[in-house]
C-alpha cells in the first residue's frame, strides 16, 4: 500500500503534549508476575505530509524521570547496572517508515537506549482529531512495542533459588499520546 486515507488527518508539523502523554513499560517480575512503571516524555515531533505513510518522528523520553512506585527499585533503575541516566539520560526514537500491514498501521524507527541503536516496530492506534476550546487542533495515539531488554544492554539480573530470574528480559512499551497541529 502506497497511501493511507485517516478521516481528520492534516498534514502539517505536530507537536507532542507532554501535560496530554504518557509512556509506560511493564516487565516480567520474578516469572510470576508484572512491574509496572512511567517514563515522562521530553520531546515529540511529527513531520505529516500529504500521505501518512511518508511521515516522519523523533521522540526523546526522559529516562532519569523512571517511576515504577518504588524509590528503591527506581534508584536501581537509574544506576549502571541499569538505564545508566548519568551518561545516559534519554531514550530516543526515530522514525524509518510506516506501513500497512492487514488492517493495521505500524511506524518502524530506531530506537535509542543507553547509547545502542536497535530497530523496533510500534503498532499504531489512531484515536481520533478534535479541535480543543482553545482552537488547537489536536490528535490522539496509542502506540505498543516490546523490546528484548539486553539487545539496549540492559543486562543486569539476579538467578532466583526456585529458578528463573528476577527481571524478565521482554519489555513492553505503550505510549499514549495527544499532539496539537502547529500553526504557520
Amino acid at each position: 500500500m502506497t497511501t493511507i486515507d485517516i478521516p481528520g488527518y492534516r498534514a502539517g508539523t505536530w507537536v507532542l503534549d507532554t501535560a496530554h502523554s504518557e509512556v509506560t513499560f511493564s516487565v516480567r517480575h520474578m516469572m510470576i508476575s508484572k512491574v509496572r512503571g512511567t517514563f515522562g516524555m521530553k520531546s515529540a515531533t511529527l513531520v505529516a505530509p500529504e500521505n501518512p505513510l511518508e511521515a516522519k518522528v523523533e521522540a526523546s523520553v526522559d529516562v532519569t524521570s523512571i517511576d515504577t512506585n518504588d524509590e528503591g527499585r527506581d534508584g536501581h533503575l537509574r544506576s549502571a547496572d541499569f538505564f545508566d541516566t548519568e551518561n545516559f539520560p534519554t531514550m530516543e526514537f526515530v522514525s524509518t517508515g510506516a506501513r500497512v500491514q492487514s488492517d493495521d498501521f505500524f511506524i518502524d524507527g530506531d530506537l535509542t537506549i543507553r547509547g545502542i541503536t536497535k530497530p523496533v516496530s510500534f503498532a499504531f492506534d489512531f484515536g481520533g482529531f478534535g479541535t480543543d476550546p482553545y482552537g488547537n487542533y489536536k490528535a490522539g495515539a496509542s502506540a505498543t512495542t516490546t523490546i528484548n531488554r539486553e539487545d539496549f544492554g540492559l543486562t543486569w539480573n539476579a538467578a532466583l533459588e526456585t529458578g528463573g530470574v528476577l527481571v524478565g528480559k521482554d519489555i513492553t512499551i505503550n505510549l499514549d499520546l495527544q499532539g496539537a497541529l502547529q500553526q504557520d
